[in-house]
């Protein structure tokens, strides 16, 4: 919800795209500042407590959007959810990663990503509320976040799979290296998820608004990405049990670079971007769930909280990368289809997943 939401009320105050861009890229900030803290408490107190703390800060932060117009005010509140975010998902998806058998953990962590894809649907239909009352989407996100978090308490506190070592900063970062050097070309699906659904949620209005869409359109537009991935994340998921993570990477990134190209001639339809944005969704809009079931299939499970870390590291990466990249590309050629960005980026990890055949250490 915050990244079309905030990029059309900064659009509308005149703040330059670039600007609007970089304002975005706040709570993927915040994700990477957490990052390196979240492996120790995780493994002292469980995965239950990590979570209830980072949903407090998420739906405490949205709530105070409501108190003050201010741009760099709003620039802590992403900073803070970025925080909270990470640190939740952080807790859900390592829980997800660990306790998953093989044969089945693409399927399960489709689910995963189904949720994740049902948020990116949701939230920006909340975007044409603000014309009602400003404040009205962020209380209702809000309630919500609090709504989906207080659920937790029925749920039984767990823990990750423990060493006999004492978990310290040296052997966190040894972790960290290990998981990454393993499981890089893994980690190339969810910095591309990153920069897509950035790039899509926060540069994409204000490119629609300047060619002429209005905001309402522009708002059913964009869930046609995350609502094509609902469709087929559990397909995919269940087909890279059967072929392989490596193979459907490959396969989705190369529909998602052709299904962006034929965007570019269908820019001024709302049907045409509708259709191209659901097929582009139904391709690449799993890559983030594809790329954790692939990090957990080349990493034994000792390194497993290391690489999902890594994963929200390099979600944010590209979260920050789209819309600092978008930003520009709208200002610096303003003539161009705004899709070129997106075709180039999702053909340059294309070419780097097709060279690099991986093997697991375990």
């Amino acid at each position: 919800m915050l990244l079309p939401l905030i990029a059309v009320l900064l659009e509308e105050q005149g703040v330059s795209s670039t600007i609007n861009g970089l304002h975005a890229t706040a709570l993927y900030i915040g994700i990477l500042i957490i990052s390196p803290f979240l492996e120790p408490p995780l493994r002292k107190y469980g995965y239950k407590p990590i979570i209830l703390f980072g949903g407090v800060i998420v739906f405490s932060s949205l709530f105070f959007f409501t108190l003050w117009e201010s741009i760099w005010f709003w620039f802590v509140l992403r900073l803070l959810i970025g925080i909270g975010d990470n640190i939740l998902h952080f807790g859900t998806q390592t829980w997800i990663t660990t306790t998953t058998p093989e044969f089945k953990r693409g399927r399960s962590v489709a689910i995963y990503g189904l949720s994740f894809g049902l948020g990116f649907t949701v939230g920006p239909l909340m975007t044409p509320l603000a014309e009602i009352n400003q404040a009205l989407p962020f209380i209702l996100s809000s309630v919500l976040c609090l709504l989906v978090w207080s659920l937790i308490f029925f749920v039984r506190n767990d823990f990750p799979v423990n060493e006999e070592v004492q978990v310290t900063t040296t052997k966190t970062t040894t972790r960290f290296k290990g998981a990454f050097k393993y499981s890089w070309i893994a980690l190339l699906a969810p910095f591309t998820y990153g920069f897509l659904e950035t790039a899509l949620h926060s540069n994409f209005p204000v490119y629609a608004m300047r060619i002429g869409h209005e905001v309402t359109m522009i708002s059913f537009i964009i869930p046609f990405f995350a609502a094509g991935s609902l469709i087929s994340q559990i397909p995919l998921g269940i087909l890279s049990d059967r072929v392989g993570r490596h193979k459907v990477l490959i396969f989705v990134l190369l529909g998602g670079t052709i299904t962006f190209w034929v965007a570019t001639f269908f820019e001024q339809s709302i049907i045409g971007l509708m259709i191209t944005f659901a097929i582009a969704g139904m391709l690449v809009g799993s890559l983030y769930s594809l790329g954790v079931s692939f990090m957990t299939d080349l990493l034994p499970q000792s390194l497993l909280p290391a690489g999902n870390i890594l994963c929200g590291v390099m979600f944010s990466l590209g979260s920050i990368a789209g819309p600092l990249f978008g930003g520009s590309f709208i200002d610096l050629f303003p003539n161009v289809s705004f899709f070129y960005i997106i075709i180039t980026f999702t053909f340059a990890i294309l070419i780097l997943m097709f060279l690099k055949r991986p093997k697991p250490v375990n």
